[in-house]
Protein backbone atom coordinates (compact mmCIF):
# COMPACT_ATOMS: atom_id res chain seq x y z
CA UNK A 1 0.00 0.00 0.00
CA UNK A 2 2.87 2.40 0.79
CA UNK A 3 4.12 2.05 -2.79
CA UNK A 4 0.66 2.81 -4.15
CA UNK A 5 0.21 5.92 -1.98
CA UNK A 6 3.74 7.25 -2.60
CA UNK A 7 3.64 9.26 0.64
CA UNK A 8 0.53 11.34 -0.08
CA UNK A 9 -1.49 12.41 2.93
CA UNK A 10 -4.93 11.04 3.66
CA UNK A 11 -7.57 13.47 4.92
CA UNK A 12 -10.62 12.11 6.71
CA UNK A 13 -13.67 14.34 6.45
CA UNK A 14 -17.20 13.93 7.77
CA UNK A 15 -19.65 15.02 10.40
CA UNK A 16 -18.87 15.31 14.10
CA UNK A 17 -19.03 11.86 15.62
CA UNK A 18 -18.22 10.10 12.34
CA UNK A 19 -15.18 8.44 13.92
CA UNK A 20 -12.49 10.30 12.00
CA UNK A 21 -10.04 10.30 14.92
CA UNK A 22 -10.57 6.67 15.90
CA UNK A 23 -10.46 5.40 12.32
CA UNK A 24 -7.60 7.76 11.47
CA UNK A 25 -5.36 6.43 14.24
CA UNK A 26 -5.94 2.84 13.13
CA UNK A 27 -5.45 3.70 9.46
CA UNK A 28 -2.19 5.48 10.23
CA UNK A 29 -0.93 2.43 12.14
CA UNK A 30 -1.79 0.13 9.25
CA UNK A 31 -0.04 2.37 6.73
CA UNK A 32 2.98 3.20 8.88
CA UNK A 33 1.94 6.87 8.66
CA UNK A 34 1.87 9.51 11.39
CA UNK A 35 -1.56 10.63 12.67
CA UNK A 36 -2.71 14.20 13.30
CA UNK A 37 -6.07 15.64 14.34
CA UNK A 38 -6.67 19.27 13.35
CA UNK A 39 -8.98 19.97 16.30
CA UNK A 40 -6.43 18.59 18.79
CA UNK A 41 -3.68 20.64 17.19
CA UNK A 42 -5.79 23.80 17.49
CA UNK A 43 -6.37 23.08 21.18
CA UNK A 44 -2.64 22.51 21.76
CA UNK A 45 -1.62 25.66 19.89
CA UNK A 46 -4.16 27.93 21.58
CA UNK A 47 -4.24 26.29 24.99
CA UNK A 48 -8.04 26.42 24.75
CA UNK A 49 -10.77 23.92 24.02
CA UNK A 50 -12.75 24.20 20.80
CA UNK A 51 -15.75 25.21 22.94
CA UNK A 52 -13.73 28.04 24.52
CA UNK A 53 -12.56 29.31 21.12
CA UNK A 54 -16.12 29.30 19.77
CA UNK A 55 -17.46 30.94 22.94
CA UNK A 56 -14.77 33.60 23.34
CA UNK A 57 -13.77 34.35 19.76
CA UNK A 58 -16.53 32.92 17.55
CA UNK A 59 -16.73 30.42 14.74
CA UNK A 60 -14.99 32.69 12.23
CA UNK A 61 -11.83 32.88 14.39
CA UNK A 62 -11.93 29.11 14.83
CA UNK A 63 -12.18 28.62 11.04
CA UNK A 64 -9.16 30.91 10.59
CA UNK A 65 -7.16 28.80 13.04
CA UNK A 66 -8.35 25.62 11.34
CA UNK A 67 -7.19 26.95 7.97
CA UNK A 68 -3.72 27.81 9.32
CA UNK A 69 -3.34 24.39 10.95
CA UNK A 70 -4.42 22.62 7.76
CA UNK A 71 -1.92 24.68 5.77
CA UNK A 72 0.88 23.54 8.10
CA UNK A 73 -0.21 19.91 8.16
CA UNK A 74 -0.49 19.79 4.37
CA UNK A 75 3.28 20.32 4.16
CA UNK A 76 3.84 16.89 5.73
CA UNK A 77 3.95 13.59 3.90
CA UNK A 78 2.84 10.12 5.00
CA UNK A 79 0.23 11.53 7.38
CA UNK A 80 -3.38 10.59 8.10
CA UNK A 81 -5.27 13.72 9.15
CA UNK A 82 -8.60 13.73 10.98
CA UNK A 83 -10.25 17.05 10.19
CA UNK A 84 -12.97 18.98 11.92
CA UNK A 85 -16.45 18.43 10.51
CA UNK A 86 -16.65 21.93 9.05
CA UNK A 87 -13.21 22.11 7.45
CA UNK A 88 -14.87 21.61 4.06
CA UNK A 89 -16.83 24.87 4.40
CA UNK A 90 -13.94 27.09 3.30
CA UNK A 91 -13.02 26.80 -0.35
CA UNK A 92 -9.38 27.66 0.34
CA UNK A 93 -9.10 24.56 2.54
CA UNK A 94 -9.82 22.41 -0.51
CA UNK A 95 -6.53 23.39 -2.12
CA UNK A 96 -4.73 21.71 0.79
CA UNK A 97 -7.08 18.73 1.00
CA UNK A 98 -6.75 18.03 -2.72
CA UNK A 99 -2.98 17.61 -2.36
CA UNK A 100 -3.81 14.32 -0.66
CA UNK A 101 -6.55 11.72 -0.78
CA UNK A 102 -9.86 12.80 0.75
CA UNK A 103 -11.98 10.13 2.39
CA UNK A 104 -15.50 10.92 3.59
CA UNK A 105 -16.81 8.87 6.50
CA UNK A 106 -20.54 9.12 5.80
CA UNK A 107 -22.44 8.15 8.93
CA UNK A 108 -26.27 8.12 9.07
CA UNK A 109 -27.86 10.78 11.28
CA UNK A 110 -29.48 8.29 13.71
CA UNK A 111 -26.06 6.73 14.38
CA UNK A 112 -24.52 10.19 14.89
CA UNK A 113 -27.31 11.04 17.34
CA UNK A 114 -26.52 7.88 19.35
CA UNK A 115 -22.80 8.68 19.37
CA UNK A 116 -23.17 12.36 20.26
CA UNK A 117 -26.04 12.31 22.75
CA UNK A 118 -24.78 13.90 25.96
CA UNK A 119 -21.57 15.22 24.36
CA UNK A 120 -21.16 18.81 25.58
CA UNK A 121 -17.77 19.36 23.93
CA UNK A 122 -19.13 20.29 20.50
CA UNK A 123 -20.08 23.95 20.20
CA UNK A 124 -22.31 23.57 17.13
CA UNK A 125 -24.48 21.01 18.93
CA UNK A 126 -25.50 23.04 21.96
CA UNK A 127 -29.21 22.94 21.12
CA UNK A 128 -32.26 21.08 22.36
CA UNK A 129 -32.98 18.92 19.31
CA UNK A 130 -29.75 17.10 18.47
CA UNK A 131 -31.21 15.18 15.53
CA UNK A 132 -32.65 18.31 13.92
CA UNK A 133 -29.33 20.17 14.32
CA UNK A 134 -27.28 17.28 12.90
CA UNK A 135 -29.70 16.98 9.99
CA UNK A 136 -29.40 20.71 9.32
CA UNK A 137 -25.56 20.60 9.39
CA UNK A 138 -25.51 17.50 7.19
CA UNK A 139 -27.79 19.11 4.61
CA UNK A 140 -25.59 22.24 4.57
CA UNK A 141 -22.42 20.17 4.07
CA UNK A 142 -23.34 17.05 2.09
CA UNK A 143 -22.62 18.51 -1.34
CA UNK A 144 -19.12 19.43 -0.14
CA UNK A 145 -18.50 16.07 1.52
CA UNK A 146 -19.46 14.44 -1.77
CA UNK A 147 -16.38 15.99 -3.38
CA UNK A 148 -14.22 13.43 -1.55
CA UNK A 149 -12.15 10.94 -3.51
CA UNK A 150 -13.63 8.01 -1.58
CA UNK A 151 -16.92 7.73 0.30
CA UNK A 152 -17.19 5.13 3.05
CA UNK A 153 -20.79 4.73 4.17
CA UNK A 154 -20.62 3.58 7.77
CA UNK A 155 -23.37 1.32 9.08
CA UNK A 156 -24.63 0.49 12.56
CA UNK A 157 -22.41 -2.08 14.26
CA UNK A 158 -19.47 -1.62 11.90
CA UNK A 159 -16.22 -1.49 13.86
CA UNK A 160 -13.33 0.92 13.26
CA UNK A 161 -11.06 -1.95 12.09
CA UNK A 162 -13.72 -2.97 9.55
CA UNK A 163 -13.94 0.62 8.31
CA UNK A 164 -10.14 0.74 7.94
CA UNK A 165 -10.25 -2.46 5.87
CA UNK A 166 -12.86 -0.91 3.59
CA UNK A 167 -10.68 2.18 3.16
CA UNK A 168 -7.60 0.09 2.37
CA UNK A 169 -9.61 -1.87 -0.21
CA UNK A 170 -10.90 1.33 -1.85
CA UNK A 171 -7.61 3.26 -2.07
CA UNK A 172 -5.91 1.36 -4.94
CA UNK A 173 -8.83 2.04 -7.27
CA UNK A 174 -8.49 5.79 -6.72
CA UNK A 175 -4.73 6.23 -7.17
CA UNK A 176 -3.46 7.16 -10.59
CA UNK A 177 -0.20 5.45 -11.57
CA UNK A 178 2.85 7.71 -11.80
CA UNK A 179 3.58 9.16 -15.22
CA UNK A 180 5.81 7.05 -17.41
CA UNK A 181 4.55 3.73 -16.08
Amino acid sequence: MKEILRGINIYLIGMMGAGKTTVGKLLAQRLGYRFLDTDSLIEIITGKTINQIFGEEGESKFRDLENRVLQEVAAYVRTVVATGGGIILRRDNWSYLRDGMIIWLDVPIPLLVNRLRGDSSRPLLQQEDLEARLTQLYQQRVSLYQEADITIRVSEGETPPQIVERILTAIPGKIKPPRGI
